[in-house]
Formats: C-alpha cells, structure tokens, sequence
C-alpha cells in the first residue's frame, strides 16, 4: 500500500541482500535519458500524457532480468493489476526465478496521514517519510518538497485504485503460499525484522 514505507524497507533489502532494485519510475526516468528506439517511443507516451502500456513495462522488465541474471532482484511495486501479474509470472517463469512476495500492509487513515505529511527531493526524486526531519535529500543534497500529487483528492484516488486493482493480485499470492503480510503500523526496525524472518530462509 501507499506510504507503507516499501522504497524505504526495499533499501534496506536491498542492502542486506545484494539485490538490484526495480523501480519503474525510476527504470523509466533512465530510459528516456538514453539514444534507443524504446525510449523514443516512451518519450512520446509521456509528453501526450498518456500512462506507459504494461507491454513496454514488461520489456523493461525483461531488460533487467537479462542485466541481472546472476543475482536477485526486488521489484518495488509490482506488479500492479491483474493484468501486469499475468505477464510478470509469465516472465518469472520464463527466466526461471523464484518468486516470494512482501506486503506491507496500512490502515487507510495512517495511509492518508504519511502520505500527506511525506516529502520528495526536488532533484533526485528520492521519497522520504514524515518521521525524516531534515530539509535537503541525505543523498544529492537536494530540497525536499511535498508531491503535487500528495494532496488529499489525489491520495483518495490513488488508494481506491490500490484496493480494487491491486489488493487482489495481493490476495491470489497470498493464496499461492507466495507472499506474506507484514505489520506496516510498527517502528521501521520492527518491519525490517519481521521481513527478515519471512525471507530467511530465501537467502
């Protein structure tokens, strides 16, 4: 869920485990920074304002898989609907990975409440929580700003489209005995160690 501190806890994963991250805000930030015929079509996606078709998000995927076949990857976020997790399994199951699945999961109220009061940076567009008390980035220095879509119409919507479009992809891997719920409510110490429970015996 929104504001459940998954970049923050991936990071701290990510760290602990040597995996790569997938971000696809970021895979696509970087992506149209580069001369390919993939970023020129997602370039214009973007300046007609239109959202990136799950098709180029998979290659994306895939990119990275084949950039990062020797070692683990954490996809922060994904998939998001029932139609990313059809693909995304396909693509898991083609390059032979293992799948283990992470939910940190959020009152509604304490979502709305984090996500309003967080901040981004303006220049590296790292995302840090309300508890962060600092006004520069603690990476590149940068101010930290509120998001333009950080404001309460905008969280309403988007935690509405997590419950009817993600939720259930959540709930069909929680079936499969693939992913596992986490308190999202305690101390960031207390969510990366019940994480590290639940992936101990991954690593």
């Amino acid at each position: 869920m929104q504001g459940a501190g998954k970049g923050t806890q991936g990071t701290i994963m990510a760290k602990k485990y040597n995996l790569a991250i997938f971000d696809t805000g970021a895979q696509l930030r970087a992506l149209i920074q580069t001369d390919s015929l993939l970023a020129e079509k997602v370039k214009l996606i973007m300046n007609a304002g239109k959202l990136v078709p799950n098709e180029v998000v998979m290659e994306l995927i895939e990119n990275f898989m084949e950039a990062n076949k020797s070692g683990g990857i954490l996809f922060d976020g994904l998939p998001r609907n029932k139609e990313q997790e059809e693909s995304f399994n396909s693509l898991i199951s083609k390059h032979s990975r293992n799948l283990k699945g992470i939910y940190i999961d959020l009152s509604h109220e304490e979502a709305v409440k984090r996500l309003l009061g967080r901040r981004m940076c303006e220049k590296c567009k790292s995302i840090y929580p309300i508890a962060y008390s600092n006004d520069n980035c603690e990476k590149c220095g940068g101010n930290l700003v509120t998001r333009p879509d950080d404001n309460l119409d905008s969280i309403k919507t988007r935690l509405d489209t997590f419950k009817k479009e993600t939720l259930p992809v959540i709930e069909n891997y929680e079936k499969a005995g693939i992913l596992t719920r986490i308190d999202g409510q305690q101390s960031i110490e207390k969510v990366s160690e019940d994480i590290f429970q639940a992936l101990g015996k991954c690593f």
